[in-house]
């Protein structure tokens, strides 16, 4: 069960079905998901005609919409910026802006292919290619997170199909692996066992169960 708006629903068997993954709808079990549901539904009248038949009912007069660990003012404030930043527009694409910024990155690739197939393989253009590749490729890796944020174009259809001609056919990485993951990570940031980017300690991040232990020690220590 989970809380949208004061709603209860019961999503067990939806989470299975769910789009945007079973464990993000999981991590939200037992607490208030308004916030996180807002974020990640862009076509909310639609996503609510699913909600509907799952819902089982709603929260009593006296009982707080957040857990008790949430501060209620800071919520408050976030929403209201929010809803400040979408009457603003701030949120719309820039057709202008990722065009060229698609432009620019495949450019730049092809211009890495065309150094070494036109200089050869010798040192400065190899290293020059390398060079071009992997900027290109870096951006590339920015492009495609708008992509998989829906930032891009107003439709979701159009940023899921260019996120996967952008990462599956381009980069060579499944676009699904990387919006399971990232999507775990936005719905809960930096909640340990529940944000992914927080799992790989020691090999890229420095949070995680070791460190965990680490800290402790530490403070022990002092």
């Amino acid at each position: 069960w989970l809380v949208i708006d004061r709603k209860v629903y019961d999503v067990s068997e939806f989470c299975h079905r769910h789009p945007g993954g079973r464990r993000v709808i999981n991590h939200y079990a037992g607490q208030d998901a308004t916030d996180a549901f807002v974020a990640f539904h862009s076509d909310k009248a639609l996503v609510k005609k699913y909600l509907k038949p799952l819902q089982i009912g709603e929260l009593a007069p006296d009982q707080p919409s957040s857990e008790s660990n949430k501060k209620e003012s800071l919520l408050e404030d976030f929403r209201e910026l929010r809803s400040d930043i979408e009457k603003k527009g701030l949120l719309k694409p820039d057709y202008v802006f990722f065009s060229l910024i698609f432009l620019h990155f495949l450019l730049l690739e092809a211009s890495a292919w065309l150094v070494v197939w036109y200089f050869g393989i010798s040192s400065v253009p190899f290293f020059a290619g390398v060079i071009l590749f992997t900027i290109a490729q870096t951006q590339m890796s920015w492009f495609q997170h708008d992509l998989g944020h829906r930032s891009v174009f107003q439709k979701p259809k159009w940023n899921r199909l260019m996120q996967i001609f952008v990462l599956n056919i381009m980069k060579g990485l499944p676009a699904c692996w990387w919006n399971h993951l990232h999507n775990q990570h936005h719905a809960k940031p930096n909640c340990f066992r529940k944000d992914p980017d927080l799992n790989m300690h020691p090999l890229l991040f420095s949070l995680g169960k070791t460190l965990s232990k680490e800290v402790s020690v530490g403070t022990l220590g002092e």
